[in-house]
């Protein structure tokens, strides 16, 4: 005989809440430890030097918050990340050394305490050292820097209780209009926040200390001014999606015009600097004048454009591939020049017609790619295939 149980309201009522209590609780342990632990199980490896890339948990979904929620959960949640940098430079003149200070700001990235910043916060200083949102100062250390993109990482030896990380974003899928928020320390007052959208994208800005293009870079309205340099620009979400470089200003106040190095290319320089200690450049190692018309009457060249190489490092890619620098010389006026090197004319199926556009064939390629770089030579074409590679410190400081 079979027996038969029956359950009460109030029993399916209790055991429906249990059920519900322990579904909750299981999506709540997935989503803080999961992911985490399934990687662990599939083999990934941890690395305690990556940098913080995820969202930020404290903040309320911006699609919902209002604008003003969003500010100050942003504020709260990153300032506490923004660091003031000071630095003490000495200065030499005919009759006397002296010292002068200057200051800029800088994200802290990882837990280890590496700050990304701007180069020329730190250029040229002897000393530097880093204020924390708790007042707390640290002295500081470059870890190495890339010039050519205005950017810099320095380190502090602090607990890691006392740092607090700002992940980073991306700045491909930016768009004109969207929010951003800006902290930095303006003129001395620490952690100032101004807010704005993207003004302008893919805006091309020539680096102070190169000369070269910083290709990319983000335009916004948000208050930037001097002090700001090297602070995040965030997105709503509270990530960093650019470093704020410049401004343009006729009287050197925020005029609504600042300008941020975009992440993504932040990002290529941080990877370098953590798992090398140092920036790697792809270099064809060349050093090279500009072909214009008025060049190529001159020398009676068979091209108007182009860079003709004057010289070329030893065992650099150039010099492995085949390039060939000058072999004879010329006098143009005042200046003397290497003639009879290969016109470089293509690089991948990109007219080169000046140095900045070589930079730009060569800007998101990496160490050991093989590209493809066309060249007239006596009159002839020809194409030949460059391993790219580092070059040595000395040629990179002359180049």
């Amino acid at each position: 005989m079979k027996t038969t149980y029956q359950i009460t309201a109030k029993q399916l009522i209790a055991l429906a809440l249990i059920t519900a209590v322990f579904a909750a609780s299981g999506v709540l342990i997935y989503d803080r430890f999961g992911s985490d632990l399934l990687g662990r199980w599939a083999g990934a490896k941890t690395d305690k030097n990556t940098v913080e890339t995820a969202a930020v948990r404290e903040l309320t979904d911006p699609s919902v918050a209002t604008d003003e929620k969003n500010n100050e959960e942003v504020y709260q949640a990153m300032s506490p990340g923004v660091v003031n940098i000071t630095t003490t430079t000495t200065v030499r003149d005919w009759f006397e050394a002296y010292q002068t200070q200057g200051a800029g700001s800088g994200s802290i990235i990882d837990k280890q305490g590496h700050i990304l910043t701007n180069f020329h916060v730190v250029q040229r200083a002897d000393k530097l050292e880093a204020t924390l949102a708790n007042n707390n100062k640290y002295p500081a250390r470059l870890i190495d820097a890339d010039p050519d993109n205005d950017l810099a990482v320095i380190k502090i030896d602090a607990p890691r209780e006392n740092l607090t990380t700002i992940p980073l974003g991306e700045s491909k899928s930016l768009r004109v209009g969207q929010k951003v928020l800006a902290i930095g320390n303006p003129f001395g007052l620490d952690r100032t926040l101004t807010t704005g959208i993207v003004s302008g994208l893919a805006r091309p800005i020539r680096s102070e200390m190169t000369g070269k293009l910083i290709e990319g870079v983000v335009q916004t309205d948000a208050a930037i001014n001097p002090g700001n340099s090297g602070g995040p620009l965030l997105n709503s979400r509270g990530q960093i999606i650019g470093i704020n470089t410049l401004i343009y200003s006729p009287s050197g106040g925020s005029v609504g015009i600042g300008f941020a190095v975009p992440v993504d290319t932040a990002k290529r320089i941080i990877s370098d600097i953590l798992q090398y200690g140092r920036v790697r450049k792809p270099r064809l190692g060349v050093e090279s004048i500009t072909v214009n018309g008025q060049l190529a009457r001159v020398l009676e060249l068979p091209i108007s454009e182009g860079l003709m190489v004057t010289g070329v490092v030893p065992n650099s890619a150039a010099d492995k591939a085949g390039i060939k620098g000058g072999t004879d010389e010329v006098q143009i006026g005042r200046y003397v020049i290497p003639i009879g090197g290969d016109i470089i004319v293509g690089i991948d199926g990109q007219k080169i017609g000046s140095r900045d556009d070589m930079d730009r064939a060569l800007n998101n390629k990496n160490v050991g790619d093989r590209v493809q770089v066309e060249v007239v030579r006596r009159n002839r074409r020809a194409t030949l295939t460059v391993q790219l590679a580092e070059l040595p410190q000395s040629a990179r400081q002359r180049l």
